[in-house]
């Protein structure tokens, strides 16, 4: 973290320094997937809430990554990750 270092206090005749750590917290869930049904041809939205604003999160299906494209839109404002499927298929689930 760029915070992390050390710091000293100097009063001129004296110096004291001390050591900053910073702990990275860990990206946690704090709602999350929930199952969601849609017709076919429309679009379905599959959204959820981290605790780190705006760290980057990867969508997966069936462990493989979903890259962005016209079917696949993904977004993320401030906590919240959105995907968007567009024209859903029988066999996107």
């Amino acid at each position: 973290a760029q915070d992390a270092g050390d710091y000293t206090c100097d009063s001129g005749d004296q110096q004291t320094t001390a050591s900053l750590q910073v702990k990275v917290l860990p990206v946690l869930f704090k709602k999350e997937l929930k199952n969601v049904e849609s017709e076919e041809g429309g679009t379905a939205v599959l959204h959820c809430e981290i605790s780190k604003p705006d760290a980057p999160v990867e969508w997966r299906k069936g462990g493989v990554v979903i890259e962005p494209s016209a079917k696949y839109e993904m977004k993320l404002k401030g906590s919240v990750a959105e995907l968007i499927i567009h024209g859903v298929e029988p066999d996107d689930c």
